[in-house]
């Protein structure tokens, strides 16, 4: 993961976009202009819902996860790059809302029904459409709905805007460059997003997270130059071994640790078919077990 400065973000990035969703009347407004409905009111915006199924599950951490009060639930994530594996995610997501509310005790009858929506900074589907809305139909009779209660929507910002509400226009206009308008819905919007800029304890917790991801990039690529390091090694070793040097006169030649090259000598010799990465890899397994 890649983030930005917090002078550099917009509404596009997810930390922001939780940020400003928490503000229910925002949150309920831009989920009408996607599905074109009415919403009452929604119960107070989760940002950042984490869902765990078990303590040594993968957990799942969603952007924007409310409920109107038909308890019809919406998850919205802000996607600003390209992941081609999206559609499956959506059903990850999809599955482990699902869980969850079992989890809770409610009976698979009474699943709620679901919104999945990504709101896309490109076109995953090269159709130019705006928006891909998709339900479950029989394949052979396509007029007949599965009628499970799931939707799965991605917004595209670069598309053909025709069709939609002015407000989804405006919207989407909006995420893809900024562009301002006199529809209300982006005035307040955008109001939020200022503030939210300026909010002192959003600004800290996105530094403490910046921080973290700066280090933790140093980290991989300190990590990287020693596996790139290792790799060398295996295929000297490998070369010298073959030329019948003993394990002290290659880590003499090296200048490594006598350990470490008997180590590599010893899985040279116990695995002769693997390649030099399979021999690295079969290393870190070793220094993993100890």
């Amino acid at each position: 993961m890649y983030l930005k400065t917090w002078e550099n973000l917009d509404i596009t990035d997810d930390f922001l976009f939780g940020k400003v969703m928490r503000n229910p009347e925002i949150c309920k407004r831009m989920i009408e202009a996607i599905l074109d409905i009415k919403i009452d009111r929604i119960e107070y915006p989760e940002e950042q819902k984490v869902i765990d199924m078990t303590a040594d599950s993968k957990s799942v951490r969603l952007d924007v996860y409310v409920k109107d009060t038909k308890d019809v639930i919406y998850n919205i994530e802000m996607q600003p790059v390209k992941r081609d594996n999206l559609p499956k995610r959506s059903r990850y997501y999809q599955g482990m809302i699902d869980l969850n509310l079992i989890e809770k005790g409610d009976s698979y009858k009474n699943l709620n029904q679901s919104y999945v929506i990504f709101i896309c900074c490109f076109d995953l589907f090269g159709r130019n459409r705006c928006k891909y809305t998709f339900e479950n139909r029989c394949i052979e009779e396509p007029d007949i709905p599965l009628e499970d209660g799931t939707v799965k929507i991605f917004l595209n910002s670069k598309g053909d805007l025709s069709g939609l509400n002015a407000t989804l226009r405006a919207f989407l206009s909006y995420i893809n460059n900024g562009t301002l308008s006199e529809n209300t819905f982006i005035t307040l919007l955008d109001n939020e997003v200022k503030k939210a800029r300026e909010n002192l304890e959003w600004r800290r917790e996105y530094m403490t997270l910046f921080m973290r991801d700066q280090e933790n990039q140093e980290l991989g690529r300190a990590e990287g130059r020693t596996e790139g390091r290792l790799l060398n090694n295996i295929a000297l070793v490998r070369k010298k071994l073959a030329k019948n040097l003993s394990v002290e006169a290659i880590a003499d030649i090296l200048e490594e640790n006598i350990g470490t090259i008997e180590q590599i000598a010893n899985l040279v010799h116990t695995f002769p078919e693997f390649s030099d990465e399979e021999i690295l890899k079969e290393n870190n397994n070793k220094k993993t077990k100890n």
